[in-house]
């Protein structure tokens, strides 16, 4: 089993933490995106669309996308549950990660691809993009704000895969300037407590 990382992008590290939160080990390989390994034919051949993180496994099977691996590692070690104990807490869990990788992290991307001078040789950039992005990430990091004062995680009372998501889209959003407006004290609580998770770092 390989997975194939690259340290800078969300995606990989969301998981990477997840598998922290595990307890599991797997061996990594690095692909430069910025040097285009993950467009030539090699990679491609693992994963069509070039994205990255891609798991290998043993028998040649590459999974792609970063929630569909940790669902493939939840079937295999169910705990601790990070999609959830039981029906309710499973679709509130899925409601809310796809609502942060639809509106922040498809924000933060948008600004990333059409903003930074990190991603002007690879994309052709639309400059439009980048203000009405910024507004989508900050209104959703409002909307985060509200819901984290009535419970301790993104969705519900336990840490989830949504607040992996969560974390790695706000961090990686700091990469092009976007930051929580330090009055979202809710967000600012939950973020410094997910941050000082030893998974945090992986």
């Amino acid at each position: 089993m390989l997975l194939y990382d690259f340290k800078q992008a969300p995606n990989p590290r969301r998981v990477r933490i997840f598998l922290a939160e595990k307890g599991l080990s797997v061996p990594l390989e690095q692909v430069d995106i910025f040097q285009r390994v993950n467009r030539q034919p090699p990679f491609l051949a693992k994963n069509p669309l070039g994205g990255i993180p891609v798991l290998e496994l043993d028998d040649g099977t590459c999974i792609a996308e970063s929630v569909a691996i940790s669902r493939y590692f939840e079937a295999l070690h169910p705990e601790p549950p990070l999609f959830g104990r039981d029906p309710r807490e499973q679709a509130l869990i899925e409601m809310w990660n796809r609502r942060v990788e639809l509106v922040l992290l498809n924000a933060i991307g948008m600004v990333w691809g059409h903003g930074s001078p990190l991603t002007a040789k690879v994309v052709q950039q639309i400059p439009e993009n980048v203000e009405p992005n910024r507004k989508r990430a900050a209104q959703f990091l409002e909307l985060l704000d509200r819901e984290l004062g009535t419970r301790a995680f993104v969705a519900g009372d336990r840490i989830s895969i949504a607040d992996i998501s969560a974390l790695c889209a706000i961090d990686f959003a700091t990469m092009v300037q976007i930051v929580p407006d330090p009055e979202l004290k809710n967000v600012a609580r939950w973020h410094a407590a997910m941050s000082a998770r030893p998974s945090a770092s992986a």
